[in-house]
């Protein structure tokens, strides 16, 4: 079954031409309202039934995704919608070379790559076994704790409880963070097509309406 791009449901809007050229005051120009832009509906969002974990590997596009989990690269918006990104060059992974250059352009030199960016707790237990310090709280270099052991009957002195996390480690990070995403199960799909086809087309009332895929921006243009 073929779906249908995701532009094919943006309504359009006449905007007043700016061409050079355009004189009159009633030359429009009429392109496709990216402004008007839908979401997953919440009670889909929030229910994690709804969608499937997926691991994004490089250079995966969102097209590749859709193509290899729905059959359908057209279905890329989809991909997108299902995690709330709107400016893929930010949100979605970087392909490895990509990836090195970002760093490089970020942080001047692979030498600086490993630096350190902050310092990590290392997980702490009692000698019961119970988890007295979590991993992974940004601290200082210098963090220690002294914790009461029931296990012993008395203070017990944490030193060296702090990883140092690198610059590398704190970009790769985001990438993996970024790897990681959901998508939609495919029998959910016509549920979501059939919202955007409800939400996306305007409402009569304004002024501007045209039709229900068409609305006329007012022209505020002055001529000499």
């Amino acid at each position: 079954m073929a779906f249908p791009t995701y532009f094919r449901n943006v309504p359009d809007f006449d905007y007043v031409s700016r061409l050079p050229g355009s004189k009159s005051i009633s030359d429009y120009v009429r392109v496709k309202n990216l402004f008007r832009r839908v979401k997953i509906r919440p009670d889909i969002f929030a229910d994690i039934t709804y969608f499937t974990k997926y691991k994004v590997n490089s250079p995966d596009r969102p097209d590749n995704v859709a193509r290899e989990v729905y059959g359908d690269p057209n279905l890329d918006w989809l991909v997108m919608l299902s995690n709330n990104i709107i400016h893929l060059e930010n949100e979605w992974p970087l392909t490895q070379i990509s990836f090195n250059n970002y760093c490089l352009s970020k942080y001047g030199s692979y030498e600086n790559l490993y630096n350190v960016h902050h310092y990590e707790t290392q997980e702490v237990r009692d000698s019961r076994g119970d988890i007295i310090l979590e991993k992974g709280l940004q601290v200082s270099s210098t963090f220690n704790m002294t914790f009461f052991d029931p296990g012993i009957g008395q203070e017990v002195i944490a030193n060296n409880i702090v990883d140092e996390i690198t610059n590398l480690d704190h970009e790769e990070r985001i990438q993996d963070k970024k790897s990681n995403i959901l998508l939609l199960d495919r029998r959910y799909i016509n549920l979501v097509i059939n919202d955007i086809d409800t939400i996306m087309p305007y409402k009569e009332g304004s002024s501007q309406f045209e039709s229900f895929d068409v609305v006329k921006g007012d022209n505020i243009r002055l001529y000499e």
